[in-house]
């Protein structure tokens, strides 16, 4: 079945920075949007960060300002770029297609795909 593939995770320093990255075989163009998800241990996957079709982004409270979502045309990726970050960015981190046209009514549209793992720890 089709679905995000992502990477780049991985274990940082508060205060540090991480890099994601997601692909799929279809052109990410192709998704009326692009979010990128965070399960953090025991609790609920949560969307932190979208981008559509014509590059509008959203983000949660939680990363705003630490986070900046883009797409890159020729890799036919979308990057999760994340700064300054703490103990409550610990997580997977997951890639996906979205439906919807809000925040609040965004979906996933594909199956999940692995994840990548992020720490943050000293």
């Amino acid at each position: 079945q089709e679905h995000f593939v992502e990477s780049g995770g991985g274990l940082v320093q508060p205060g540090g920075s991480l890099r994601l990255s997601c692909t799929t075989r279809r052109s990410v163009f192709g998704f009326y949007a692009v979010g990128w998800y965070r399960q953090a241990p025991g609790q609920s996957r949560e969307l932190i960060a979208r981008i559509t079709s014509n590059d509008i982004t959203n983000y949660s409270d939680s990363v705003k300002g630490r986070a900046t979502i883009s797409r890159d045309n020729a890799k036919n990726t979308v990057a999760l770029q994340m700064n300054n970050m703490n103990i409550l960015d610990t997580g997977v981190y997951y890639c996906n297609g979205l439906v919807g046209l809000t925040w609040e009514t965004t979906m996933p549209d594909l199956p999940w795909g692995q994840g990548t793992q992020v720490t943050v720890s000293s």
